[in-house]
């Protein structure tokens, strides 16, 4: 059986900064890529501070899983990647607003060396589009 696979690009997230997708649904799960802090109406990272940029990095991965008819309760995995690892305290407790409740996906968190374009934060994820 030949599985599908759709694109799944937001308006309302910054556009690949190179040769991928936002986002790609394939076998009823949307794979979305490292965000990074972009405003997608500047193209700029919304803020300098580690707080600011989570918040974006978590208001882009929104979007793109509207884009696709999901929340952060599909989601299923994500990853999370620091420039500096003494940020894990900030970014957890605003990661945490995003997934309230009992709904808890699996996660890694690690310090990287250097992100793209200098950020501070990336993330990605995974969402099931089975779940809830």
């Amino acid at each position: 059986m030949k599985t599908s696979i759709s694109i799944i690009n937001s308006s309302h997230a910054p556009a690949a900064i190179g040769p991928y997708s936002q986002a790609i649904e394939a076998g009823g799960f949307l794979f979305v890529s490292g965000q990074l802090p972009l405003d997608p109406k500047t193209g700029a990272f919304s803020s300098d501070d580690i707080h600011g940029q989570t918040e974006q990095v978590l208001e882009n991965i929104y979007h793109i899983l509207k884009e696709a008819g999901l929340t952060f309760d599909h989601v299923v995995k994500s990853e999370i990647y620091l420039k500096d690892i003494q940020d894990f305290a900030v970014v957890n407790k605003i990661y945490a607003t995003r997934f309230e409740g009992n709904h808890k996906p699996a996660r890694q968190t690690m310090q990287i060396g250097k992100l793209p374009l200098d950020a501070r934060v990336e993330i990605s994820c995974i969402a099931y589009k089975g779940h809830p």
